[in-house]
């Protein structure tokens, strides 16, 4: 399973947003199932970046916003990521796949 979280970061906000980055990344790859959580930054906009975490399924994934640690380093930074799907699987491993309405 993947996660994409994306940001736009302001150049006056990024050794802020670097540290929380840094911080949710590090307790990520720490939690149960996290297969590699990487910080990156996009090539051709410098203000984007995104956090893409590979899981070893949607439950780890899930899982790993359990408890007080996870919404004291993860909600912070995640409240200000870009408001869009960002959870991937295999075709075959997701089945029927109906959108959300909106």
């Amino acid at each position: 399973m993947l996660a994409v979280n994306r940001f736009r970061v302001l150049p006056q906000d990024e050794d802020d947003f670097f540290r929380s980055a840094r911080a949710a990344v590090d307790f990520m790859a720490s939690r149960e199932g996290a297969e590699s959580i990487d910080l990156v930054r996009n090539l051709d906009e410098p203000d984007l970046w995104a956090i893409v975490g590979r899981w070893a399924n949607v439950g780890s994934y899930r899982r790993a916003f359990n408890g007080y640690e996870a919404k004291v380093v993860l909600v912070p930074l995640l409240s200000r990521a870009i408001d869009e799907p960002g959870a991937y699987d295999v075709p075959d491993d997701v089945g029927t796949n109906l959108p959300r309405s909106r």
